[in-house]
């Protein structure tokens, strides 16, 4: 029997508060995080870090760039 995708247990389920997946993908203290899982097929994405927001934004010559 298969389920339709939305009702299957393995199925991710994002919010507008947090990423899909489980808590162990989520990284640790140090880890590396690839630009494409911030970005997210977009080209910048607003961070925001101790009240403060910052733009993270990817340049026509595959560079970032962060600004406050």
């Amino acid at each position: 029997m298969t389920l339709p995708p939305a009702s299957h247990p393995t199925a991710p389920r994002a919010t507008a508060h947090a990423p899909a997946g489980p808590a162990s993908a989520q990284p640790r203290a140090g880890a590396a995080i690839e630009s494409a899982t911030l970005l997210q097929g977009g080209k910048s994405v607003t961070i925001s870090h101790n009240g403060e927001s910052y733009r993270l934004q990817l340049t026509r010559q595959g560079k970032l760039i962060l600004t406050k």
